[in-house]
């Protein structure tokens, strides 16, 4: 694994806290030896999942988590939380150090909890303090009845412009199923239909038609940069608030890979992101934002959060302290260029990539030239060993259920030291068993969507190769479970 740490000791911890696990519920307990079993032995390629290092997952496992610690900083509904403060304050500052950001807000528990707070402290910022003000009101308590049937009303009537699911944005960006398209009327910009990548030509004109509060802007299965200085020309002349989701690629900017015009702290609003993913944290959010959002966001609990996890924003103090590391940077940087790798030997072996290629952590491959669904695809890679999900591309004619695309990122086995040469290799071996997989029929006779057939001694020989990459790049090499 390219992050380092004492197997020794790691190997005393979790076989002593497995011991008194294994006391008290003995499934429990074999279930977390399965898990390490499984993820050892497979080749992870799912492009928002990561490896953690045992002592951000060491953090996870203490008291921290006893505590309840409502509200903010120094200024808790609850006695006794200066150790929480403590965590906090650590998170926080390191946060703010490695992104270059004014303000930082650790609590959020995932990454919709980070949009649902992002979202509402632009509505506050937005609409609701002015409002305050036109009434000479300090708190929403404070107004009428009518007055704050009217403010509710304005809360839940702005706009959102987001990028379309299709072409990679995600659907906490103002789509219906999710409480952000309850919350927004939403509409979408899309990519160029013969490249597949952003036009921002076209997102410049959706905004000036659509006059959105809220410019939303990141993507969960977009393999190209975004030119965030672009996007905040856009929101300006539109009067838009600029909100990043940055959930996915927040490693690359940590990691100093995405600068510049490529940064989106150096030119949103507010950014949100997980902890997780290509950040190697603990499962969590986080959001990022200028100094006028900041007291806004700090109300994220009670807003929209309940108590915050106290072990957990540990956790992120700890993760972003390994990010702060010099070796990160090497990290984030290895991520990229392994992307690029997989893409160009995908590429080479045949196989259709969305934009034809990649900039960041993650590659789509349109897997309608195999004859496949997304579906079909995933399972039969994963019959084989490697790990990956369906994921729809832009104009999928298979919709977001079976979907056209395979989504595959570099985060997690980069993590366990793969290198360029190791992710041709995969590319090899993802191209083998999609062309030896056939679509199956229903029991009617019509083509399945889901249904397929692959071909006698695949399997195994797929899974023996990957074994050879699996074992030369051991994960937490040195644990012993006992």
């Amino acid at each position: 694994m390219s992050l380092p740490f004492d197997p020794t000791a790691a190997s005393t911890a979790y076989q002593q806290a497995l011991k008194v696990i294994e006391s008290v519920e003995p499934t429990v307990a074999g279930a977390i030896r399965g898990e390490l079993a499984d993820q050892r032995a497979s080749l992870k390629l799912i492009a928002s999942e990561n490896y953690a290092s045992p002592a951000v997952l060491l953090t996870m496992g203490t008291w921290m988590s006893d505590k309840y610690a409502e509200g903010t900083i120094g200024h808790r509904f609850y006695a006794g939380c200066q150790n929480i403060d403590t965590v906090e304050q650590a998170a926080a500052e390191h946060a703010k150090a490695l992104f270059g950001a004014p303000h930082a807000y650790v609590q959020p528990h995932s990454g919709i909890d980070a949009n649902l707070v992002a979202f509402w402290a632009i509505l506050a910022q937005r609409i609701e303090a002015p409002a305050l003000a036109e009434h000479g009101a300090k708190h929403v308590n404070d107004l009428s009845d009518a007055d704050w049937e009217t403010l509710r009303r304005a809360l839940g009537n702005q706009r959102a412009l987001g990028m379309s699911l299709d072409a990679g944005g995600h659907l906490t960006h103002g789509f219906r199923p999710n409480i952000s398209g309850k919350m927004f009327e939403q509409r979408s910009y899309g990519t160029d239909p013969m490249t597949g990548l952003l036009d921002y030509d076209q997102v410049r004109k959706a905004a000036h038609e659509f006059k959105p509060l809220v410019l939303i802007a990141g993507y969960s299965a977009y393999p190209r940069k975004v030119n965030f200085a672009t996007m905040r020309e856009i929101a300006d002349e539109v009067g838009a608030t600029l909100m990043v989701d940055m959930a996915h690629f927040a490693g690359l900017v940590a990691g100093k890979v995405f600068t510049g015009d490529f940064d989106p702290v150096a030119h949103a609003h507010v950014v949100t992101t997980t902890t997780h993913k290509s950040l190697r944290g603990p499962r969590g959010g986080m959001v990022l934002c200028q100094p006028e959002y900041a007291d806004a966001v700090d109300r994220g609990c009670p807003m929209v959060l309940g108590g915050p996890m106290g072990h957990v924003m540990a956790a992120k103090a700890v993760a972003i302290a390994e990010a702060r590391q010099p070796s990160f940077q090497t990290y984030a940087r290895n991520v990229a260029d392994n992307a690029v790798a997989l893409a160009e030997g995908l590429m080479r072996r045949g196989a259709k990539i969305v934009t034809d290629g990649t900039e960041n952590h993650l590659v789509l491959i349109d897997v309608t030239s195999f004859g496949l669904t997304g579906r079909q695809a995933e399972s039969a890679l994963l019959d084989s060993g490697i790990v990956t999900n369906r994921n729809a591309i832009p104009n999928d004619p298979n919709g977001a259920w079976y979907t056209s695309g395979v989504r595959i990122g570099t985060p997690a086995l980069t993590s366990r030291g793969f290198d360029t040469d190791d992710f041709d290799r995969v590319a090899e071996l993802i191209v083998d068993v999609l062309s030896a997989t056939e679509p199956a029929s229903t029991s009617a006779g019509a083509p399945s969507k889901a249904k397929y057939v692959l071909a006698d001694g695949v399997v195994d020989k797929t899974h023996a190769a990957a074994n050879e990459l699996l074992e030369a790049n051991p994960l937490y090499p040195g644990i012993d479970l006992g």
